[in-house]
């Protein structure tokens, strides 16, 4: 797809969500915020896993350090200022941690990124613990609609960020790290930037978008903000998705969202098996995920 047809067509999408505030419900725009949350998260990762190859299971620890961000940030800053300042201290803390944590690769890296994700939780506990906080609630933060349209903003952002990476010689580089990291080094590629850059690039937009959800819960518990399950959904929506591009998400994030609305209240063990299965099916039967079976049905028919 072509720049200005991207560039239309995610105008046009976040005009369609835009509206759904003066629409919907609050149960419509929860649901909707849900789903502009996964697709946000999941675009983020697929700059760094996707691309390069490098699986995480740690972009739980920027999703809880943002909103922790919003917290000690709570009452000093106005929202969106505290938005960016969560998305700052997250991509200056994968800089810090990614150069030590990239010099591993596969099944070591994937375990050492969710290492890393229960030190930050653990070492935020202490932190509450020292001041005398056992969670904390944020009185007088701002409504639904604000929130929604702020996540609205970073999902969007995150869209155009894979877009252009996926495009860019930036993107090319990370694709031949992914192939092959020797063979992309000797042809002058700068491996350990390339990775860093991209792990923390990654890091900026869940770390806005979990300083935005925590005043959606207006509770911060950092057992909930830093749970391994925002990680392993963000994989599974990856992999049912597929791809190293925009669609892939938007796909897995609907397909996974439209399953928990249908079985997660009233019949949780069934959605729990039910996904268990569907990864099994897609790892083994459809590796390429929805957005890589789609491509191969257009090809066909062109």
């Amino acid at each position: 797809m072509s720049p200005p047809c991207f560039a239309a067509l995610l105008a046009l999408s976040a005009a369609a969500f835009a509206g759904i505030p003066f629409l919907a419900g609050d149960y419509a725009i929860g649901v909707a915020l849900n789903l502009l949350m996964w697709i946000a998260l999941t675009q983020s990762w697929v700059v760094l896993s996707a691309m390069t190859g490098y699986v995480s299971l740690g972009h739980a620890v920027f999703f809880g350090a943002g909103a922790y961000a919003m917290v000690l940030c709570f009452g000093s800053l106005p929202f969106w200022a505290s938005v960016i300042v969560a998305g700052g201290a997250t991509g200056l803390l994968a800089l810090v941690v990614g150069y030590p944590c990239l010099r591993v690769r596969g099944p070591y890296f994937v375990i050492l990124t969710f290492g890393l994700a229960e030190l930050v939780k653990f070492v935020v506990i202490n932190i509450e613990a020292a001041l005398g906080q056992f969670g904390r609630l944020l009185f007088g933060g701002p409504g639904l609609a604000e929130i929604f349209y702020v996540v609205l903003a970073l999902a969007a952002a995150s869209a155009a960020i894979t877009y252009s990476v996926r495009r860019s010689r930036f993107g090319a580089g990370l694709r031949a790290i992914r192939e092959n990291e020797e063979a992309a080094e000797t042809l002058g590629i700068d491996v350990a930037r390339y990775k860093v850059l991209a792990f923390a690039l990654s890091a900026v937009v869940p770390g806005m978008v979990g300083a935005a959800m925590v005043m959606r819960t207006t509770y911060f518990e950092p057992l909930d903000l830093f749970n391994p399950i925002t990680s392993f959904t963000i994989v599974s929506i990856a992999i049912i998705g597929g791809g190293d591009d925009v669609p892939g998400p938007v796909y897995g994030a609907f397909f996974l969202v439209l399953l928990q609305e249908m079985l997660w209240a009233n019949w949780p063990e069934i959605y729990m098996i039910l996904l268990g299965a569907l990864l099994v099916a897609f790892v083994l039967g459809v590796p390429d995920g929805i957005h890589g079976r789609i491509a191969s049905w257009r090809r066909a028919r062109g």
